[in-house]
C-alpha cells in the first residue's frame, strides 16, 4: 500500500477524532454564583458578527448569546464590564470594528481587555454544534464568560 495513502488515512482519523471528542469537554454545567472576577480583567466584549441577511442558524446563534447575557450577566453588562452586540459586518460604520476582530461572516467573538492594556480576541465555533440546544448552549457559553471573567 502507498505510504501516502496511509498518512492520508491516519489525518482523517485524527480530524474524525478531534471533531467528535473536543466538543463533548465543553458542555459542563457552571453556575454564575461564586465566580471570582480577576484583577487582570478590565472588560470582556461579546459581538455576534453578520451579514444584512441571515439564515435561520446565523440568527438563532446571536438570539441564544443575547439572552445566556441577558440572563446570567446582567450585572457585569450594566456596569460595563462585559458588553454584547450583534454587529451587522457590511454597514461602513462597522468597518474598524470587523477589522479588529477579523470577522469575515456570520460568527462569535470574545475579546478580552486586561489591565496591562493588552487585548485578546477568540472566535468561539463550538457555539455552532449547540444551536439545537438552548441549554447547552447557554451552559457552554455561561461557562467560557466565567473562565474569561475568573483570568483563565
Amino acid at each position: 500500500m502507498n505510504k501516502k495513502y496511509i498518512y492520508a488515512g491516519i489525518g482523517i482519523a485524527v480530524i474524525l477524532l478531534l471533531i467528535f471528542t473536543i466538543p463533548k469537554y465543553f458542555t459542563g454545567n457552571v453556575t454564575a454564583s461564586g465566580v471570582s472576577i480577576s484583577g487582570d480583567i478590565e472588560k470582556i466584549e461579546v459581538y455576534h458578527f453578520h451579514a444584512t441577511n441571515q439564515c435561520y442558524s446565523c440568527i438563532t446563534m446571536g438570539d441564544l448569546a443575547e439572552e445566556t447575557i441577558d440572563t446570567y450577566f446582567s450585572n457585569e453588562l450594566k456596569s460595563g464590564k462585559i458588553v454584547f452586540g450583534h454587529i451587522n459586518g457590511e454597514l461602513p460604520e462597522n468597518s474598524e470594528l470587523v477589522k479588529k476582530y477579523g470577522a469575515t461572516g456570520s460568527s462569535l467573538w470574545i475579546g478580552t481587555y486586561y489591565t496591562d492594556g493588552s487585548f485578546a480576541k477568540e472566535e468561539n465555533i463550538n457555539v455552532w454544534y449547540k444551536i439545537n440546544n438552548k441549554k447547552d448552549y447557554m451552559n457552554y457559553l455561561k461557562g467560557v464568560i466565567e473562565s474569561k471573567l475568573s483570568g483563565n
